[in-house]
């Protein structure tokens, strides 16, 4: 703990209730955190108040190393959001989200020579023989119109050499699909070849609109003189670029301009994704992955202020996937700063809405590859969280099922998933023992009970039963959720407890609560991951109850030899887990286990041998 967290409470407890800045200090002096604040006095105060529960773990870390604080009061919260802001670029503190600017510049690199390509560059490399178009601060923009100016004029992207390596090899898929004119077949001149080449630098520096005139010219000319083939080209070349056009403008049907941003979380790790629309298409896109993440919605609040207000391209229209604290006052500032009307929007259907989806996506793919997960797993667990109403992604979950064939193969299975995949070494088996008769909420209280028991028990370990699941999922409907509440309250626990609901096909419909149900068909990727995590303990449980009721017939079979009772068979079971196993035992290591004359194990070694 903090030795100056009294001291900094009581000068805390001294500030104005005005609007203001605040400045976190270490012992070097240097600032560590920049905040803002409607009234100073009731926020500084938060941070050093003892064991806070609202602290995240970032906040609690950056309190140990305060020092001192300074602040500044302003005149309007409208002020401390710009001063904030503004403080925060000049000092980049290292507990404020910062926003670098990387990105660096970008080529399109334009080779000369017999059959040349067009591709993008990160960096110009002076006298290599090519031409340069750029400089251009998007690397998202270059790669795309590269891409699609090769897919348009049917560019070679191979690593072929023309016309050296003419007839050497088939064509590849991309000239079967329609996406490469197939040099290397050897049938296209170089001059036919520069004159697509033109046309493909035409498009990249003028736009489609001149060039599809003068195709369309050139297509009813060849038509005219009967060379069809090459009017067949041209069509399909014009094809192409309407078709790029029109996905390009799919979404945007009433808004030229606007920014589209989404976020995504997994562990303690954020991504954000900001795709720009300008006139009509999607023209860039930005994505940062911030470490050390706890609170997502400070996050989101934190990062819109400084991207926008550090940002001179400011669209009219903002999309966002979640409301934050502060978006009134930012759209205002905006607004202000622009000269007109700046709208920040949490679209809930339509094309907005799939725009805001599609930056999601584009989010978590970026967080993917921080967390070494795929893009579909961390969506998964972004969805789910925010459809129970988790404080953040659930990164470790447990579920359980009872399975049962009458009294002799009651059991329970739990499975657990982290980071969205399994992990079966922490897979875990329960033999119900004191549940009477087919009580699956018995069964279920009975499992979790001794599953918390040995959390008690091991916590200090931090592993295996030694660690507390962000998420509870039973395989069943609110009647299990309220059968297990109490005990995880008994344990004086706060754990999220939800029931995955099956419909008549014994497929997954919902998600259960404590008083009703939770729809998940409309949420795909958390849809698919609950399905997987249904499936898997079911099998896991039934798998578990076949392997016992088996045991349990062998167990009945052998205790049918004079001198072996129930718990000698109990034992022999416990030693030998299956059939094969005693099949394979000696009279002598059947006497030790049992502890029986060797009679008794010779006996019992010929009944089982007898049995096959």
């Amino acid at each position: 703990m903090n030795p100056n967290l009294n001291r900094l409470s009581e000068k805390a407890r001294n500030l104005t209730h005005d609007p203001g800045v605040y400045l976190m200090k270490d012992k070097k002096g240097e600032i560590i955190y920049i905040g803002k604040a409607k009234n100073l006095k009731n926020r500084v105060s938060q941070y050093f108040q003892p064991n806070n529960p609202s602290h995240t773990e970032k906040v609690r870390r950056m309190v140990e190393n305060v020092e001192d604080f300074d602040y500044i009061v302003v005149g309007s919260e409208f002020e401390a959001l710009v001063l904030e802001c503004s403080l925060i670029k000049q000092n980049a503190p290292k507990y404020n989200i910062l926003l670098k600017d990387d990105k660096g510049y970008h080529y399109i690199r334009v080779e000369k020579g017999p059959y040349p390509r067009i591709t993008a560059q990160k960096q110009l490399i002076k006298d290599d023989g090519a031409d340069y178009l750029g400089p251009y601060t998007s690397s998202y923009s270059v790669t795309q119109t590269v891409d699609e100016v090769n897919k348009i004029f049917g560019l070679p992207t191979c690593g072929k050499k023309f016309p050296q390596e003419f007839r050497k090899t088939r064509p590849c898929l991309n000239y079967h699909i329609k996406q490469c004119m197939g040099v290397c077949r050897g049938r296209i001149s170089e001059e036919e070849y520069r004159a697509v080449f033109d046309e493909a630098l035409a498009y990249i520096k003028k736009g489609g609109g001149s060039l599809l005139e003068r195709l369309q010219k050139q297509m009813e000319a060849a038509a005219e003189s009967l060379d069809f083939e090459r009017a067949a080209r041209l069509r399909d070349r014009i094809r192409a670029i309407r078709h790029i056009a029109d996905t390009q403008k799919v979404f945007l049907i009433n808004s030229k301009e606007q920014d589209v941003i989404a976020f995504a979380q997994n562990m303690n790790h954020a991504a954000v994704a900001v795709l720009k629309f300008r006139n009509y298409r999607l023209s860039d896109k930005d994505d940062y992955v911030f470490p050390d993440v706890y609170d997502l919605p400070t996050v989101r609040q934190e990062f819109l202020n400084q991207y926008y207000l550090q940002n001179s391209d400011i669209p009219p229209r903002i999309l966002i996937d979640e409301p934050f604290d502060g978006d009134a006052l930012l759209a205002e500032y905006l607004s202000e700063k622009l000269g007109r009307k700046v709208s920040i929007l949490v679209p809930q259907r339509g094309d907005s809405k799939k725009m805001v989806e599609m930056a999601f996506q584009n989010a978590t793919e970026k967080l993917s590859k921080q967390v070494l997960r795929t893009g579909r797993e961390v969506a998964a667990l972004d969805e789910l969280g925010k459809l129970l109403g988790l404080k953040k992604p659930p990164v470790y979950i447990e579920a359980y099922d009872i399975s049962n064939i009458g009294e002799s193969a009651k059991v329970g299975g739990m499975v657990v998933f982290e980071n969205g995949r399994p992990l079966k070494k922490a897979y875990k088996k329960f033999k119900i023992r004191e549940v009477e008769g087919q009580d699956d909420y018995s069964s279920m209280r009975e499992v979790l009970t001794r599953r918390l028991s040995h959390y008690v028990e091991e916590q200090g370990s931090g592993e295996g039963f030694g660690r507390l699941p962000d998420l509870i999922l039973l395989d069943g409907g609110k009647g299990h959720v309220s059968a297990i509440l109490p005990v995880i309250a008994q344990f004086g626990l706060d754990i999220p407890v939800f029931g995955m609901v099956k419909d008549s096909r014994h497929r997954t419909r919902a998600i259960a609560k404590d008083g009703g149900e939770i729809a998940i068909s409309g949420n795909r990727a958390a849809f698919s991951f609950v399905t997987t995590v249904q499936d898997e303990v079911h099998r896991y449980s039934i798998n578990y109850q076949k392997t016992v009721h088996k045991q349990s017939a062998l167990e009945i079979t052998i205790t049918r030899v004079p001198g072996i009772g129930k718990k000698k068979a109990e034992a022999l079971l416990k030693a030998y887990k299956t059939r094969a196993d005693l099949l394979a035992a000696s009279p002598e290591a059947l006497q030790k286990t049992a502890k029986v004359k060797i009679e008794t194990a010779n006996e019992l070694y010929d009944f089982l041998h007898a049995l096959e």
